[in-house]
């Protein structure tokens, strides 16, 4: 097992989390739900795994993430400029006018590798990267973060054989398994089963954590390295972590905290699973959304 991660990974977890509920609540946009599942993994990611230069965001040896959930862009945003991409305040702007801020991952962002929020083409997106990799010789690893519901889709499966077949052992794929798509509970829509035992089938490593347990994701992610094939983590998470009223319900994929009420109770349900006091909306609470 790694070292005994320090309380900075919770901290951002918690500030990714603050700031897409209030991204979503000053835009009056959407899928918070999925913004809030995933936060802990990218605290984690990018709190202690990958290797980037947040002032050099093209530096040719950094490692690359691939956000193929890019419906749940908030968070990545949050991440992004808590990492130091770009300015904090520059979260205000999203949902904006002429912002680099889109409602789906843009490539226009310091830090983002491709545009994405097409489900289905982000690991095949990091399957070349990770080729690419190999073939140059270099040491950076790939790393492609999944929603579930983009299971449903034949091009994730086709990058599945793809990866397999030329041991991109550099490949680590990480599934929000968080239960939930747009219209419904993803077993209901297209059972999908045991994820895990898909992957292995296809020939890659599989391993299945908490995906809001920070130290078993890390340990996940450092045991997905393999000298012989992609490896794949279903991290089991809940839709809406993290607030009360939002957990578990579907609503939340499309709806948005509009009112200043709803924005309150959501941040102050937040610093109750925090153990901490309630904070005033850092971003302010004017609203550009409709």
């Amino acid at each position: 097992m790694p070292a005994e991660l320090t309380p900075d990974t919770e901290e951002l977890a918690y500030r990714i989390r603050r700031f897409a509920l209030e991204m979503v609540h000053r835009a009056d946009s959407s899928h918070i739900g999925g913004a809030l599942s995933v936060a802990d993994i990218l605290a984690v990611l990018y709190g202690r795994v990958l290797r980037v230069r947040p002032r050099e965001p093209d530096w040719p040896e950094r490692d690359r993430l691939v956000f193929s959930k890019g419906h749940a862009c908030t968070a990545l945003y949050a991440a992004l400029a808590l990492k130091g991409f770009f300015p904090l305040d520059e979260l205000a702007e999203y949902g904006t006018t002429g912002t680099r801020l889109l409602g789906h991952v843009s490539h226009q962002v310091p830090g983002v590798e491709w545009s994405t929020g097409s489900l289905g083409h982000g690991l095949g997106l990091a399957c070349g990267q990770a080729l690419a990799a190999l073939r140059r010789g270099a040491s950076w690893r790939v790393f492609a973060v999944l929603s579930d519901g983009e299971l449903d889709e034949g091009s994730t499966w086709e990058a599945v054989l793809f990866a397999a077949h030329h041991r991109l052992w550099n490949l680590t794929a990480i599934v929000d398994r968080n239960g939930q798509q747009a219209l419904g509970d993803t077993e209901n829509i297209l059972r999908l089963e045991d994820i895990c035992a898909k992957f292995r089938a296809f020939g890659w490593q599989a391993l299945e954590v908490d995906g809001h347990a920070h130290q078993a994701l890390l340990w996940a992610l450092e045991a997905a390295v393999s000298d012989s094939a992609p490896t794949c983590i279903v991290a089991r998470t809940v839709k809406g972590c993290g607030v009360d009223y939002m957990e578990d319900r579907l609503e939340w994929h499309y709806r948005a905290p509009k009112t200043p009420e709803l924005l309150e109770a959501a941040l102050r349900a937040l610093a109750r699973r925090y153990g901490r006091a309630y904070e005033s909306p850092a971003l302010g609470d004017d609203r550009v959304g409709g």
